[in-house]
């Protein structure tokens, strides 16, 4: 595996090579969850771009920016491991200037839920991501679902922008106990660690009622909140896969998310229908 926090130097590197090429954005602290997004690219592709950039433009005042995990010795054995041709580890002075040309979110879809409660969070990912293409320059690119609406805008970014990539919607990875893996899950208690399964349990119970035959989205719902009783909720929507607020559940169309606050530390999952 080669290193490299050079743009130049990555992009020459890329161009001496032949072949498809896929690629795995990420801000490092990787787990199982990257894991398995790297394990689909080397699977799919002739080369494996991963990068690992903390991006400040996504994080708001307040947020835990300053205090994101950084492992960067074990994230590059783990890249190592995983079969990576290429780690990209950029610095801010690398992926930023002063006064830059600036990418905007769509209104109608970024400014909803994650959106609502995060305003410019992501005019910031499709920022970088943006730029991240335009350097690694992927056939394939691969996310995960559990950043649903982010997947939905990146999506929406390359088509609305011609690039010629293939966006991979790769399943949520979750921990044996059912929550979904995240970076910021080593923020937990051990008391809040077992709260936070009534995450994916409300989840379970939601998909339960529908295969039950309930299709009202304001009682699956209230069976979500009476299972997420006692935790801090940010909200529970159920949308379709455009993010259009819905009645009834369109199977194969919808995806009912949630986001929580359990102590300091913002969680989020989602289940697609």
């Amino acid at each position: 595996m080669n290193t490299i926090s050079n743009i130049h130097t990555l992009k020459q590197e890329l161009k001496s090579k032949s072949g498809s090429i896929g690629f795995v954005p990420t801000m490092g602290a990787l787990h199982e969850g990257h894991i398995s997004l790297i394990k689909q690219a080397r699977e799919e592709n002739d080369i494996v771009v991963v990068s690992i950039f903390v991006n400040p433009t996504q994080f708001l005042a307040g947020e835990d920016l300053d205090k994101y995990p950084s492992k960067m010795l074990a994230d590059e054995k783990i890249c190592d491991l995983a079969g990576v041709d290429f780690l990209f580890t950029p610095d801010i002075n690398t992926m930023y200037t002063q006064d830059e040309v600036l990418i905007k979110a769509p209104i109608l879809r970024s400014y909803t839920l994650e959106g609502e409660r995060r305003p410019g969070h992501f005019d910031g990912v499709l920022q970088v991501v943006c730029k991240l293409f335009n350097i690694v320059n992927p056939t394939n690119a691969y996310f995960g679902k559990k950043d649903a609406q982010q997947l939905s805008l990146i999506k929406q970014m390359v088509e609305n922008l011609y690039m010629d990539i293939n966006i991979i919607e790769c399943e949520i990875i979750r921990e044996v106990d059912g929550l979904a893996m995240s970076s910021r899950n080593v923020y937990l208690s051990q008391d809040e660690r077992l709260q936070s399964l009534q995450i994916s349990k409300s989840l379970k119970i939601a998909t339960k009622k529908i295969m039950s035959g309930i299709n009202s989205c304001d009682e699956i719902i209230g069976y979500m909140e009476n299972t997420l009783e006692g935790i801090e909720i940010e909200y529970i929507a159920i949308v379709n896969r455009q993010f259009e607020k819905i009645e009834s559940i369109d199977l194969k169309n919808t995806i009912i998310l949630v986001a929580v606050r359990i102590g300091n530390t913002r969680l989020i999952d989602n289940i697609w229908v």
